[in-house]
């Protein structure tokens, strides 16, 4: 199983950055397989890659949420306007499938957009990822867990190849508010990708306007759930746009002080689990 990261911003994308600027997109690949999680702005290098490749075909993608920064890039993914692919994405929550279709359709309506859904020519299947309930696709099996979020969040654990990658972005996070089923979730990852948007001080209010409810946690919050849960490698995700590329490097730095392997997510990373792979 290969990860490989074109997205890890969060709120909105930002330019001149070597950690990434682009919102959250995450691929996983396996045995000629592919998941796409999330449709931020890094979808559209990660669809010029696929055309590269080959005439994309079948492709399945879940979202964790529908706030903006998690959908915006579609309108610009190349393979979705080829007859030749085909896509099968879980929205979620109950009615996922046709909160997903909706949210896409609208941010390509006028004045948004100035083509709309149906130009796009792939074959779309829309369905539902609700928690706890796996779904298997491939090589892969992929549970969606609900995750404290502004209007929800659904965190997903991968599992392939004897290995297991944990997507949980937009999530607000510590060690003692770790319930039975994300814990559950996160224990054992051999690759943990967890929001790690504010620093403690931003979350408390001490620098700026306080940033406890809004949905995301601090990297030393981060660090130290991934040391509960006994993961073997953490991956800061959903960098603050405000946050240069030396203000999340000392970040990962701090949290390294609570959970030794970990490291800022950036863009063009590809990991191997067990191994990493220069992009």
């Amino acid at each position: 199983m290969e990860i490989r990261f074109f997205g890890v911003r969060g709120s909105i994308a930002v330019s001149g950055s070597r950690i990434g600027g682009n919102t959250a997109c995450v691929e996983v690949t396996s045995q000629g397989q592919r998941l796409i999680l999330d449709a931020g702005t890094g979808i559209r290098s990660l669809g010029e890659i696929m055309m590269r490749e080959g005439p994309p075909q079948k492709t399945t993608m879940f979202f964790s949420h529908l706030h903006w920064d998690h959908v915006q890039g579609f309108p610009f993914f190349t393979p979705a306007y080829l007859g030749t692919t085909e896509l099968t994405m879980y929205g979620p929550g109950a009615n996922g499938d046709q909160a997903l279709q909706s949210v896409l359709a609208r941010q390509m309506e006028p004045p948004n957009f100035p083509v709309p859904l149906s130009i796009m020519r792939s074959k779309m299947a829309f369905a539902s990822a609700l928690h706890g309930r796996t779904v298997e696709v491939g090589p892969f099996r992929v549970t969606p867990i609900d995750v404290p979020h502004p209007q929800g969040c659904l965190a997903y654990r991968i599992e392939a190849d004897g290995h297991t990658f944990v997507y949980a972005t937009d999530v607000e996070l510590a060690r003692d508010s770790l319930s039975g089923d994300v814990g559950r979730l996160l224990e054992g990852a051999d690759a943990l990708c967890l929001d790690a948007q504010y620093t403690p001080a931003e979350y408390e209010g001490k620098v700026g306007m306080p940033k406890k409810g809004w949905g995301h946690s601090t990297m030393v919050d981060a660090a130290q759930v991934a040391q509960a849960v006994d993961a073997r490698r953490l991956l800061l995700f959903h960098h603050d746009p405000a946050h240069n590329d030396d203000v999340v490097e000392n970040m990962a730095e701090e949290a390294r002080n609570h959970f030794f392997a970990t490291e800022p997510a950036r863009e063009g990373k590809r990991i191997l689990l067990g191994h990493t792979v220069s992009a």
